[in-house]
This record gives C-alpha cells, sequence and structure tokens, in this order.
C-alpha cells in the first residue's frame, strides 16, 4: 500500500517573520561568542557554533519546528513520500551569496558533496540514499536504499550550497573531477543563500557576517546588519565587556555565578535554551582500561555526585544549566522513559559493582579532562576525583582546550577515561543522537568519545532507523534507553538547559517566548534577532 504525505507551507509560514528591516543610519552590530573552532564549511559541521554559523549562512529544505517535535518548510513548499522515495517542490526564486539561483541540481551536489567527503553529519545519509536527482529546476527526488523513519528530520543538517561557486572555486583533490570539492576555500568562504554571508573568518577567534539583502524571507525590524561572532573569550572577559555594554550575548557556558552576578546589573536579562534535547554526559572511554569493564564503569556511575552536580549548577531560583536525567535520552526525544528512577548516588552500589571488575582500582589510575572554556565544568571534575577516589582511584584532573579534546577523543588511545561533553540532537529524531554517539558504523567523532561496540545497541539503532511506526519506534528507543543504561558507556549526569546572558535592548524571540523556540542549536537565527538602540 502506498503511503503518501503531502505538506504545504502557506505564505504566512514562509513569510514569518518577513519584516523588511526600517531603514538606519547607523550600522547595528550584533556580538556574541561561543567556544572554539568555528567552521562554516557545512559538509564539516559538528558543534554548536558550526550548527549557529550554517543555520545563518546556509537554507535546508526543510528547518526544525517552533513549539513543538517536527519540521517545517524552508527552501521546499511540499513533499510527497511513499516511504522509500522523498520528492521535494522547491520555493522559485531563491538566490545564492553569489546571485546564482539555487536549484535541484543544486540540493543533488550538496548531498553529493557531503557523503563524498565523509564528515560532519554524513553519516546521517551515507549508505541510506540510493541516489538523488533533479526533476527539474524546482523539483528534487531522493530514493532511499530502504524505507528511512529520520529521513525528513535529517534533513535539516543538509545546507544546500552553490554548486557553479563550489566548483568555480575547486582545487586539486582526492575526489576526482570535483578536485578538492572546494574545501580549502570553503573553509575562509561561504557559498550559501542565507540571510548572512561571511564577511571574514578566523576559526579561531571571530566570524564576521553582513546582511544577504536578497534573502527570500526577509529581516526583522532592527535586525544587524552585521554579526561579529567571536571564539574563545574568557568567562571574567565577557563579565566586564557585558558590564560595560560591548557584547550583546553571552555563550552557554558561562559559570552559574558569573551569570547570577550579570543578572543582578542593570540592562541585563536571562534567557534559556531549554528544548529537552541536549545531555551533558561524563564520556567513559569504553576502549580502556579499566573502563573497558562495565563493572568499573556502574561503579563510577553509582559513584557520582549528582545532587551536588546540580546544586552547582543552580543559577537563582528561576535559572539552572541543568534538570535530572533518567538515561541517555533527554526528556524532549521519542522513547525518553519518565518512569525509569532517576540517577541517585550510591557508594555501597558502586562498591558491590567494583568488586565484580576485573582490575585493581588502586593499580588503575583514571584521568579526567575538563574543557578549558566551560570553567563549571572543572567543579564538576573535582567532584568526580574527590568520590572516585574513595573507590580507591588514583585519579588526575587535565584542563583542556576544546579544540584538543575534539581531537584527543576521536581515537579511544588519546582519549581520556572521562570527559564531560553535551550533546544535542541534531535533528528532531533520537537516532540522530544516540546514533552518532554509539553506532560502531560511524566514524569517531567527539560525540562518540566513548568508543562504544556492542552488537545489542548496533541492532536497534538500526531497527530505530528502518521502524516507520510511531508507536514501535518509541518503543524501540526505550529498550535502547534502558540498554544503554546497563553498559554504562558514559554517566548521564544531567540534561542540559542552557543559560544566556543577553543586553536588554537585545531581542531574542526564539529564546524569549517557549512557543517560538525550537529544537537547541537552532534559536540563534539572527535575521530574527532586534537590536533596539
Amino acid at each position: 500500500m502506498k503511503l503518501s504525505t503531502k505538506v504545504l507551507a502557506s505564505v504566512a509560514m514562509l513569510a514569518l517573520p518577513a519584516f523588511l528591516a526600517t531603514p538606519s543610519f547607523a550600522e547595528r552590530v550584533l556580538r556574541l561568542d561561543e567556544s572554539p573552532i568555528g567552521e562554516i564549511d557545512p559538509s564539516k559541521v559538528t558543534d554548536y557554533a558550526d550548527t549557529v554559523l550554517a543555520v545563518n549562512i546556509y537554507d535546508t529544505l526543510v528547518y526544525p519546528k517552533a513549539g513543538g517535535p517536527g519540521v517545517e518548510p524552508l527552501l521546499a513548499t511540499e513533499w510527497t513520500t511513499d516511504g522509500k522515495t522523498w520528492t521535494f517542490k522547491l520555493k522559485d526564486g531563491v538566490k545564492f551569496h553569489s546571485g546564482n539561483p539555487l536549484t535541484a541540481d543544486d540540493v543533488v551536489f550538496s548531498l553529493n558533496r557531503m557523503i563524498a567527503m565523509g564528515q560532519g553529519f554524513s553519516s546521517l545519509f551515507a549508505g541510506r540514499v540510493e541516489k538523488v536527482e533533479a526533476v527539474d529546476p524546482t523539483t528534487v527526488k531522493f530514493t532511499l536504499t530502504e524505507p528511512y523513519a529520520p529521513f525528513l528530520a535529517a534533513l535539516v543538517r543538509l545546507p544546500i550550497v552553490d554548486s557553479k561557486t563550489v566548483l568555480a572555486n575547486k582545487a586539486e583533490g582526492k575526489y576526482g573531477e570535483f578536485g578538492d570539492y572546494a574545501e580549502a576555500w570553503m573553509s575562509s568562504h561561504d557559498a550559501g543563500s542565507g540571510a548572512y554571508k561571511v564577511e571574514s573568518q578566523n576559526p579561531q577567534s571571530e566570524t564576521v557576517m553582513v546582511k544577504f539583502p536578497d534573502y527570500f524571507l526577509g529581516f526583522a525590524e532592527n535586525a544587524p546588519d552585521k554579526v561579529r561572532y567571536r571564539y574563545g573569550i574568557e568567562a571574567p572577559t565577557i563579565r566586564a565587556l557585558m558590564s560595560r555594554g560591548e557584547h550583546d550575548i553571552s555563550d552557554l557556558w558561562l559559570p552559574p555565578e558569573v551569570i547570577r552576578a550579570l543578572a543582578g546589573e542593570k540592562g541585563i536579562k536571562l534567557v534559556t535554551e531549554a528544548g529537552g534535547a541536549t545531555g551533558e554526559y561524563i564520556k567513559l572511554n569504553t576502549a580502556r582500561a579499566p573502563l573497558d569493564d562495565v563493572h568499573c564503569r556502574l561503579a563510577l556511575t553509582y559513584a557520582f555526585d549528582y545532587e551536588t552536580t546540580l546544586k552547582i549548577l543552580k543559577v537563582n531560583d528561576k535559572y539552572a544549566q541543568g534538570i535530572p536525567m533518567k538515561g541517555p535520552l533527554p526528556s524532549g526525544l521519542l522513547g525518553y522513559d519518565k518512569d525509569l528512577p532517576d540517577y541517585k548516588q550510591d557508594m555501597d552500589k558502586a562498591k558491590e559493582e567494583l568488586a565484580k571488575c576485573k582490575y585493581d582500582p588502586k593499580t588503575s589510575p583514571i584521568d579526567i579532562a575538563w574543557i578549558a572554556e566551560v570553567p563549571a565544568r572543572e567543579r564538576i571534575a573535582l567532584l568526580m576525583q574527590a568520590q572516585f577516589s574513595k573507590l580507591g582511584f588514583p585519579v588526575k584532573v587535565i584542563k583542556t582546550p576544546w579544540a584538543l579534546v575534539s581531537e584527543q577523543v576521536t581515537k579511544p588511545d588519546t582519549a581520556p577515561h572521562a570527559v564531560e561533553i553535551a550533546v544535542a540532537a541534531v535533528t528532531p529524531d533520537p537516532d540522530s543522537l544516540l546514533y552518532n554517539m554509539y553506532s560502531s558504523k560511524v566514524p569517531p567523532t567527539w560525540m562518540s568519545a566513548e568508543h562504544l561496540k556492542d552488537a545489542k545497541v548496533d541492532e536497534l539503532l538500526e531497527a530505530g532507523r528502518t521502524e516507520t511506526d510511531p508507536a514501535k519506534r518509541e518503543a524501540i528507543y526505550k529498550e535502547l534507553n534502558k540498554t544503554l543504561r546497563d553498559l554504562a558507556p558514559a554517566i548521564n549526569a544531567y540534561e542540559f538547559t542552557g543559560v544566556m546572558v543577553v543586553r536588554d535592548p537585545v531581542g531574542v524571540p526564539k529564546l524569549e517566548d517557549k512557543s517560538k523556540q525550537t529544537l537547541d542549536n537552532f534559536n540563534l537565527v539572527f535575521r530574527d534577532i532586534s537590536i533596539a538602540e
């Protein structure tokens, strides 16, 4: 039986918020920050900063839906599917920053480039899409190898690139007729159609973007003319800059006491990004002794002090940077099981599990890395050191820059025994969180620092991808959630609820109005932001 789904994008939906910016004599500049590195090549996007850049420089066929699960149209106006083939109609008249029209050929090129390069979120499509073809300039057809339940949601991670611009800037490389797919050029330039285009790029310090006046959805009144997205600014510097009115939006990683202090100043407000899609995980390296033994991992899971961790994350009575978790799945994703017990510290159970471990803790040192750009994590690392030492492990805590952590954790022999990393679902589907973390088929990234290889987990992950019945999918992910609790490849420390500090004149509608908030990482849409002064 053929299933058909047709979604029409109303004029109103596509126009929001299509207010034309009013003329202004003074250039409005938005200043915000994140941890380095800022990657602008959309085929290499992996983390928070990269996502913010991609969302504003490029467009996708669909976008995470505001105020609820699922997706809504962006470049696509409608689509049909029989489960294995998906056909999309594209909005006509969209232009790239080069002035070239965006067509179905560009969609085909973008997918092929991402899969060929094999980086970023290519695993969402590689091996799943049999072919993609341009039926006509405004119609693109994807043929899958088999029904793939997360496919529509995965398209929020397929930024569309200007194929003509990319090919005009290719150099010699390993991709045959496509050379290097302009990989070198794309590290410092863009080929997008988004609301902002790159003016300058230094992935370690700053990406400067300027408004693209021909953007097809327009801009909110008083939207920024220029955006300075800065990397690696220390918390004390952010505090000083915001106090002087020289910075507009902080990153999500300020220590609670810094947020608390800034919130008490005139002209400052707090906003939160809490879409129920980001877990804060103490990733345990399952490929290094002693944590290749599940009982050692479970011992650490029971020894972790969840209650004190949540106290550390409290900003004030209204805001906190974390809430309890019940497994690897955050509360906003399919498969979350509210009936599972909360994690609690239990040193007696920790010692019981340790007694079953084949390693002697006294001769099994453990190293814990904490990300230098997130000072609050030092406290949690020191808290772990204190608790794990009570079990007899010699524990070393190491301050490590994110750029080095993200490189180290891709290899089992260089990944630390434990490191706290926030991971968000990269699409509005649990597959995009758990598959990237725990499938043995995915090339290692910072998301999979556990290096878990488990046949049952792989089986459940594949079942979740091929099952199209929502109720059956939910049962699969609930079982997977419980299985991962038992295997303990990570300590599911807390569900991250990001708190940002914002200057009062700056309006961030997706973070100030819960009904407009969408999937974590997708809410800093610069064209929606207004600067009143």
